[in-house]
């Protein structure tokens, strides 16, 4: 076996490039082996063509597919474009079943059905399986490589049986019990079993106490779980408990960072622009509806603005706080916005609390707006020397505050009640609403405090 004297990151890619260079065979294939899979997957990404197709030569299917998972979605699609079907056929049959469903259900259909085709037929049909369920479901991302056992099952037994299909399985660390009609009956950990008699049975070691999750469950609802119970696995079954799946903490931990992105995505109103490798003109289109629903709604700040026109010319000065009203309002409507959200995406609040949570928020809004309102009428007289123009800023900064807080929490319960992510209710809508309601606040406060105002040009 070729061992590296000096073994540095730097050292093993230099040794690599060298040995596919000089088409070393033995060389290239100990020392990608040595190398950790996502450590490998980095090394065959910086390779140009020629030197992955020799890769392609050296690894076989199995090894590849260790890279493969590794990959950037787009890295996928080259290599799939350089590789042939059948090739890909057999790295796929030795993949886990829910990560070539994952890949293939995006892969144009045709080419995913060749691909099918020429896979074993027993994996072929667990693919097929998985991706026939609906996107974002339990079923969707569960993995068919899991050991199941039977009550009369002896614990001697089940342990040479781990000893031979262990390295197939997803995780052993958790084994599920079926009975004759394959339906869920109980849970058993690998240290339940290794402190069990060798000739007691798995119905002697079990718990019949087990936390399921529908195939057709959501996703979210699937992670929400194991963050719960802190699980490292989670069953799958039918409406008649059958069990089809596991879903491993793994794959929960990708399906929170995708739910993460896209409530980002929302909260920015940017939803399904947030890959850096979309082109320009595919991100201006997914955030355009946006952006135009947003100045529509800046023209009805406008129309404010236009309807107190004669407040601004009594008191030019008025135009200069307009700003600072805006962002303030806008800044405190998403705070409220960003707590709401997660506080529903976590369900750390229960419905009767949801009251609570609006209290709470709106107290902290009157806490701002005192806070905010103090400084600023500290300051404006001595910038300006207007007591009466620093009670109107103030006055409407706490009335605009408090406003926003309750603006950004109400709007996202709402839509939670109707069945709608509430992450929707994005940080520019929110910020637009509330730009629109300090300023009504504002210019309302200095119209019935007019006559006490320095008018005339400032």
């Amino acid at each position: 076996m070729v061992k590296l004297t000096h073994n540095t990151w730097d050292d093993y890619k230099s040794y690599i490039l060298r040995m596919i260079e000089d088409e070393n065979t033995f060389a290239v294939h100990e020392t990608m082996q040595d190398l950790h899979p996502t450590d490998r997957a980095e090394m065959y990404a910086e390779l140009e063509a020629d030197g992955r197709a020799f890769v392609h030569k050296v690894l076989s299917p199995k090894e590849m597919g260790e890279i493969f998972e590794q990959l950037t979605p787009e890295e996928q699609e080259i290599f799939l474009e350089e590789v042939d079907e059948l090739f890909a056929a057999n790295m796929f049959d030795d993949m886990y079943a829910d990560d070539a469903a994952d890949f293939l259900a995006d892969m144009d259909e045709d080419k995913a059905a060749g691909i099918l085709d020429i896979m074993q037929q027993d994996e072929a049909e667990e693919v097929r399986e998985l991706m026939a369920y609906e996107e974002e479901t339990a079923g969707a991302i569960m993995t068919k490589e899991f050991i199941a056992l039977r009550k009369s099952d002896r614990v001697t037994d089940v342990m040479q049986r781990l000893r031979e299909e262990a390295p197939d399985a997803e995780t052993i660390y958790y084994l599920y019990v079926v009975d004759d009609y394959n339906r869920l009956a109980g849970v058993v950990s690998l240290r339940d079993l290794i402190t069990a008699s060798p000739d007691s049975t798995v119905e002697e070691a079990m718990s019949t106490r087990v936390v399921s999750v529908d195939a057709e469950e959501d996703q979210e609802n699937v992670a929400r779980l194991i963050k719960r119970y802190d699980f490292l696995a989670v069953p799958v079954i039918t409406a008649h408990q059958t069990l089809v799946g596991i879903i491993t903490v793994d794959d929960i931990l990708d399906v929170v960072e995708e739910e993460t992105e896209e409530d980002f995505g929302e909260l920015a109103g940017a939803r399904g622009s947030m890959d850096a490798s979309l082109s320009a003109f595919s991100a201006a289109k997914k955030r355009a509806p946006w952006i135009v629903m947003l100045m529509f709604l800046g023209m009805i700040t406008a129309d404010v603005i236009g309807r107190f026109e004669e407040t601004l010319e009594a008191v030019v000065l008025l135009a200069a706080f307009i700003p600072l009203i805006m962002g303030s309002a806008g800044n405190t409507g998403t705070q409220a916005l960003a707590v709401t959200v997660r506080v529903l995406a976590m369900e750390e609040v229960r419905r009767k609390d949801l009251f609570g949570l609006l209290r709470r928020e709106f107290g902290t809004g009157v806490m701002l707006g005192v806070v905010c309102g103090i400084a600023i009428f500290a300051i404006i007289p001595i910038l300006y020397g207007s007591w009466m123009l620093a009670l109107v800023v103030a006055v409407s900064l706490f009335f605009a505050l408090s406003v926003a807080t309750v603006i950004g929490t109400v709007i996202p319960l709402i839509i939670n009640k109707l069945k709608i992510d509430p992450a929707v209710a994005s940080g520019p809508f929110i910020t637009t609403l509330n730009d629109l309601v300090g300023l009504m606040i504002y210019f309302t406060v200095a119209t019935a405090m007019l006559q006490y105002l320095p008018v005339g040009p400032q």
